[in-house]
């Protein structure tokens, strides 16, 4: 399992597509705490969709993917199941889009967001997951935290958090800053404190300060527990007499909902993928100097066997990426463990046995592979598809329960056993969503916040 994160100032708003999509009320049931339901959350969806801007793409901007996506639902018959989705993207109302010739930076307007800060509109750059060039993308440095930094709060970037530990009524945060390649050793007190480091960062931090530094020592069991990829799979098909231009426009528009298990039992969702060029270049960069990269970048065996399945140079813009997100088996579990031959520093493991998320993964190859057939493509499944997934949409680890028996952290998202100490973020998601989680995880940091504003803690500013 390759897991795909941001590390950064916004964390995963890096390198997100900017979909957000409301998770349905039937996710919300056990082991979820009975707190969290779907009508508790709306009020807080409501204010994140507010917030972030979002907005759907403009008819007169509908990529070719859109409308082959279109057309696939309805001929499989499930027309009435697509739809465009919710992006966290500035959009001008007013372009056309012509793929063959994409707009330019000179076509994205510069304008200045309801909070003050700078940005452009959308230029169908197709590389949102890498980042804009014009700062369409409405990542959090341009909402949230421009807004805490106009308000008082104070960034440090190049800082990595090492351990905390217990102090009196609060904690102590360790934590080294990274200045000219040196590591600078540095601490903070404070009466709260959240980690927001994502499934893999949050857990890994509470895993040793519970188990290596002994910080900690109380964090429940639970902890590491039922992760999930989402569900996430990439099938790739070509079509040769249609050119898709899978590197022009936002990685992703719009989805085709299966998520009331209609298809084999399974949930899930497909999406129109976008595939960027920045990616074919530089592996095709890489291998013609015979640079390392292009040997063991993840991709490169994907991208070698597509085009020799195609015999074609550049296949690129007649390529389709389906996506898809789904209801895995969540069961997989991060551990500190030494490398095979037991020496040196234990280091983030996660043990993820595919046999019970097979079902899904299955579903959503037939159902991609349906989709190219109808349309006239032709479905390229990569025959090491199980030993090649890849999650963008990690979950879990720090999961909310009803107790330390069954979560790391409780409704609100504070620590049990630990006052003041909160985890907000994927990590505590206690199940797949089977779509892009994104808007779920914000919408409970907002109602976080709501509560713990309610309650500060005793001494607090």
């Amino acid at each position: 399992m390759t897991i795909v994160a941001g590390a950064g100032v916004g964390g995963g708003s890096l390198i997100y597509a900017s979909i957000f999509r409301e998770a349905p009320a039937s996710i919300f049931t056990a082991p979820w705490p009975q707190e969290i339901t779907k009508a508790e959350l709306q009020p807080y969806y409501n204010k994140v969709a507010d917030m972030l801007e979002l907005q759907v793409l403009p008819p007169g901007q509908w990529n070719p993917r859109v409308r082959l996506i279109k057309e696939g639902a309805e001929k499989i018959g499930a027309g009435d199941r697509f739809a465009t989705v919710p992006q966290a993207i500035a959009f001008r109302k007013d372009l056309k889009l012509d793929p063959a010739n994409p707009p330019t930076e000179a076509d994205s307007v510069e304008h200045v967001n309801k909070y003050g800060a700078r940005q452009g509109t959308c230029i169908h750059a197709g590389i949102c997951d890498f980042g804009c060039p014009v700062k369409a993308k409405n990542t959090l440095d341009v909402n949230y935290l421009f807004i805490a930094q106009k308000k008082g709060a104070e960034l440090r970037p190049l800082h990595i958090v090492n351990r905390i530990e217990s102090q009196g009524a609060g904690y102590r945060v360790y934590f080294d800053r990274l200045e000219n390649g040196r590591r600078i050793g540095g601490s903070e007190d404070a009466s709260r404190v959240i980690l927001a480091a994502g499934s893999m960062g949050s857990t890994e931090l509470l895993l040793r300060c519970r188990d290596q530094y002994k910080t900690l020592p109380n964090v429940s069991r639970f902890l590491g527990k039922n992760w999930s990829s989402n569900g996430d799979l990439l099938t790739t098909a070509f079509y040769k007499d249609r050119m898709l231009y899978p590197y022009v426009g936002p990685n992703i528009n719009s989805a085709i909902d299966f998520g009331d298990r209609s298809r084999d039992g399974q949930a899930f969702g497909i999406e129109d993928g976008g595939m960027p060029n920045l990616l074919f270049k530089h592996l095709e960069s890489a291998k013609a100097v015979n640079a390392p990269a292009a040997s063991h970048h993840p991709f490169q065996r994907l991208i070698a066997w597509l085009q020799k399945e195609v015999q074609k140079e550049n296949p690129l813009p007649h390529l389709m990426p389906w996506f898809a997100n789904g209801i895995d088996a969540g069961n997989g579990e991060y551990q500190l463990k030494r490398p095979w031959y037991f020496f040196g520093r234990k280091r983030l493991h996660l043990h993820w046995d595919i046999t019970k998320s097979l079902p899904v993964f299955e579903a959503q190859i037939k159902t991609h592979v349906e989709l190219s057939e109808k349309t006239g493509g032709r479905a390229l499944v990569f025959p090491w598809w199980k030993d090649t997934l890849v999650s963008p949409h990690s979950l879990g680890g720090c999961n909310m329960g009803n107790n330390a028996q069954t979560g790391v952290v409780d409704h609100r998202g504070q620590v049990f056993g630990y006052e003041n100490l909160y985890v907000i973020d994927g990590s505590t998601v206690a199940t797949p969503i089977g779509l892009n989680p994104v808007h779920t995880i914000a919408a409970m940091a907002e109602r976080a916040a709501a509560i713990m504003i309610a309650k500060p803690p005793a001494g607090s500013a």
